[in-house]
């Protein structure tokens, strides 16, 4: 794979040479084997480097990668069973938003999730991660469901945000999220939502009103992308990294604040792209972990504690005048 991204251009530059000394396989001298080995070495010690610096806007370019795993990825792989389930009962179905029972590690949940498409032919029929009204009416009966039948609710989130179509207004795209915030907010069974990519304004949080919530550690997390607070701020698109740092979007930035996500789940090194198995590995036993807490706690005392924690978002305490 590829070493594509503009702050990777030194591990590109080791990539080649390691790439090319491949080449020669059995050919290779003494040598030039030795040079392999410390190329390799170096490339690993490298990329920690630069991984464990990256800024906001690096993160975000991370978590926009093309080869990125998404959420019909994860499923496959932690997943022992998934029966994906369709449609609003209102209007139609929407590919973007992909839920329905499922079996993991040995429990009976409901996953919610939101999917970008692979090819191109893909993004276009799953609008590019971005739901429409109908595919939060579709998340909206999923999670009703998983109320009436007392299984708990996981939710991937990737998205860069809600479609904003004149279409979808007409059919209630702003009334359909509001609807999940506040069925979200109310749900007498656990919910726990992962943040696996793109955590992009209303669209992310109306999957998002969890118990849990969790990022990745190379994801974001915001109330709008940096290219448009870079042009609301500066009416320039291309002041994109500068929003991204002074929202503090990152998982890491946001886990400092230590109010808007409950943890970061480490990634493969150079990103969850870099080895599906290890993502899902690590995603997986952070998610089971959290289930298993949260399943011996009462439906009341998750409501309640669901509301505390959302309702301290935020808060700024008063300066004393004196």
């Amino acid at each position: 794979m590829e070493y594509d991204l503009p702050f990777e251009k030194p591990l590109a530059q080791l990539h080649e040479r390691i790439t090319r000394l491949k080449r020669k396989e059995v050919q290779l001298k003494p040598k030039e084997r030795e040079q392999l080995r410390q190329s390799e070495q170096k490339l690993k010690l490298r990329t920690q480097e630069i991984y464990s610096k990256l800024d906001a806007w690096q993160t975000v370019q991370v978590a926009r990668h093309r080869d990125r795993p998404h959420a019909v990825d994860y499923l496959k792989l932690i997943c022992d069973d998934f029966f994906e389930l369709h449609g609003d009962r209102t209007y139609g179905d929407n590919p973007t938003i992909v839920g329905g029972p499922a079996m993991f590690d040995g429990m009976k949940v409901v996953f919610v999730c939101q999917e970008k498409g692979r090819d191109l032919q893909d993004q276009r029929r799953r609008n590019a991660g971005q739901p429409h009204p109908e595919g939060y009416r579709k998340a909206h009966r999923l999670m009703k469901q998983a109320e009436k039948f007392n299984v708990p609710v996981i939710c991937l989130v990737d998205t860069p945000g809600a479609s904003i179509a004149l279409g979808d207004e007409e059919r209630g795209q702003s009334t359909a999220i509001a609807e999940n915030l506040y069925l979200m907010a109310r749900l007498r069974v656990p919910i726990i939502a992962a943040i696996i990519g793109e955590g992009g304004s209303g669209g992310a949080l109306g999957l998002a009103v969890a118990d849990r919530v969790i990022m990745q550690e190379y994801t974001y997390y915001t109330v709008a992308s940096p290219e448009s607070a870079a042009v609301i701020r500066w009416r320039e698109v291309k002041y994109a990294s500068e929003a991204a740092e002074t929202m503090q979007v990152s998982a890491k930035q946001l886990q400092a604040h230590k109010q808007f996500i409950d943890e970061v789940v480490s990634e493969p090194l150079g990103g969850a792209h870099r080895d599906y198995q290890v993502a899902a590995d690590l995603l997986k036993a952070a998610l089971v972990r959290h289930l298993h807490d949260l399943q011996t706690r009462a439906p009341d005392e998750l409501v309640e504690q669901r509301y505390q924690k959302f309702r301290v978002m935020g808060h700024v305490g008063q300066a004393s005048m004196a």
